[in-house]
């Protein structure tokens, strides 16, 4: 009796720290939004940068395609676990983000914590935006909160019973053990390698399509880039063995035109990323973007076939 007693008592002290560990809000008052027609413009740019829109477009009743010119949501996200709904990310006070606050923005991008402290749904790519600067985050959240509002009710999320924010919690928690932190680059005083991983990792969020996931839909950073499948596409691999023959200029050009170096022009939903996002990119972020993806992963590679020789 006194063992169960015990078990049911760690159990429970488990579950209660898991739920408070994934529920903190941010501090209201950490925060303010700058008002600056520079952070704004920064704001603009990250949100291009950051492919928002290919989620947050408005959805059309008659296709699958979203209005690039609104952040209003609605899209259908079709996955394993469910379908999801994005969003309305303009502010509009009653169906958008209105009643937002800086500490909100911190809170949602880098914590995945909703205003109402619930957890969001991984399919919002928290995990990724953690490693933003808070900066970025404030500005991206001037951007929004400049934006016209427009009123638009997004259906409600169709999952299964057992998937519920508190089980995005635990969801959360596995994430955090299996995910071991990535190690030191010997680069990591590189200004463009630092640059290209940032938009790479954190604000472009690539490893949510390119990188591999375990049966609970975790990111196996180990075989980070190295190709996946969504429903019943296939994602292409943009590791070191995938692009052994492209050059940085290659790179640049695709992420420029969508063009491949034999010619050929990416499609699927890709072909909307590098019209939405990556063509929108400054000349010298795509060049850091090609470089952390052709010659620091490819210098990873190499050092790791040496290491077992």
């Amino acid at each position: 009796m006194g063992k169960r007693i015990l078990l049911a008592t760690s159990v429970a002290i488990f579950f209660f720290l898991l739920f408070w560990f994934n529920s903190n809000s941010v501090a209201p008052s950490a925060y303010t939004l700058p008002t600056s027609e520079k952070s704004r413009e920064n704001g603009k740019y990250l949100v291009s940068a950051g492919g928002c829109v290919s989620c947050h477009g408005k959805a059309s009743d008659t296709s699958d395609e979203v209005d690039i010119n609104s952040l209003a949501g609605g899209l259908q996200l079709v996955t394993n676990f469910g379908d999801f709904y994005v969003p309305n990310i303009t502010p509009d006070k009653e169906t958008g983000i209105g009643l937002w606050t800086a500490s909100n923005f911190i809170g949602a991008l880098k914590h995945g914590i909703q205003p109402s402290g619930a957890k969001y749904y991984p399919t919002f790519p928290y995990r990724a935006y953690a490693g933003l600067s808070d900066q970025d985050v404030l500005d991206i959240g001037a951007y929004l909160m400049s934006l016209t509002p427009e009123k638009n009710i997004v259906p409600q999320h169709e999952l299964p019973l057992w998937l519920t924010r508190f089980s995005a919690n635990i969801w959360n928690q596995f994430a955090d053990i299996t995910q071991r932190p990535r190690e030191l680059s010997p680069y990591n005083k590189n200004e463009a390698y630092v640059r290209g991983a940032y938009l790479a990792r954190n604000l472009g969020h690539c490893g949510e399509c390119h990188t591999p996931r375990n049966l609970l839909g975790i990111p196996k950073l180990s075989e980070e880039f190295s190709g996946a499948t969504l429903g019943e596409e296939v994602i292409e691999p943009i590791d070191a063995d995938a692009l052994t023959e492209w050059s940085e200029n290659d790179f640049d050009l695709f992420l420029l035109l969508g063009m491949k170096p034999n010619a050929e022009f990416v499609g699927g939903d890709m072909s909307d990323v590098i019209e939405h996002n990556t063509s929108r990119l400054t000349d010298s972020d795509r060049a850091a973007l090609a470089s952390f993806f052709i010659t620091y992963q490819r210098d990873k590679l190499n050092s790791e076939k040496i290491s077992r020789l």
